[in-house]
């Protein structure tokens, strides 16, 4: 026997998979009802730029990051500086640099993609350079690509899909750190 939607003055039938005698109708009310009170978890369009996790919760007015409660779209302020050794390719070359801002540092450059960040200041960058300088291009920060370099970048950047994700976390420790 078909159920009848619980709602007063409704003709329609409940849904008979539904834990609630409600129709169809009824449900799609409830669930946007809850779902613009307690939100709906669900991964976030981009990893959150405060802490790097991917897991948000999305109301009606927009994403807010499940972990650190940034709201997508705000800017940051990045009050916390972390120095980091960049390590970016353009064609057939790598740069191995150094900056306490990498977003403003690499918006100012040509690049075709960000391949690792390991933490560190120019001390670190220096002995990058020593440690490559067979295949450094002379008077530059550009390196030819061989196998040493890119086992190296393999192994700061394994686990880690995307190196923003993982200055991302360093910002936010590093603000965590100073309370």
């Amino acid at each position: 026997m078909t159920r009848a939607c619980d709602i007063r003055g409704c003709r329609g039938a409940a849904d008979p998979g539904s834990p609630l005698a409600l129709c169809p109708a009824h449900l799609i009310e409830a669930h946007d009802w809850v779902a613009g009170e307690v939100g709906v978890t669900d991964l976030l369009p981009s990893p959150c730029l405060a802490c790097g996790n991917r897991v948000g919760v999305r109301y009606p007015s927009g994403w807010i990051c499940a972990r650190c409660e940034w709201r997508v779209g705000d800017i940051i302020e990045e009050t916390a500086l972390v120095d980091v050794v960049y390590y970016i390719r353009q064609r057939e070359r790598i740069k191995i640099g150094t900056s306490a801002n990498p977003r403003g540092r690499l918006a100012a450059l040509h690049y075709d993609e960000v391949l690792a960040f390991e933490r560190g200041d120019r001390r670190v960058e220096h002995l990058r350079h020593e440690q490559f300088a067979a295949h450094r291009f002379p008077r530059t920060e550009w390196f030819a690509i061989h196998d040493e370099l890119l086992e190296h970048i393999a192994e700061i950047a394994a686990g880690v899909d995307d190196p923003w994700q993982r200055h991302a976390l360093w910002v936010s420790q590093e603000l965590a750190r100073r309370g």
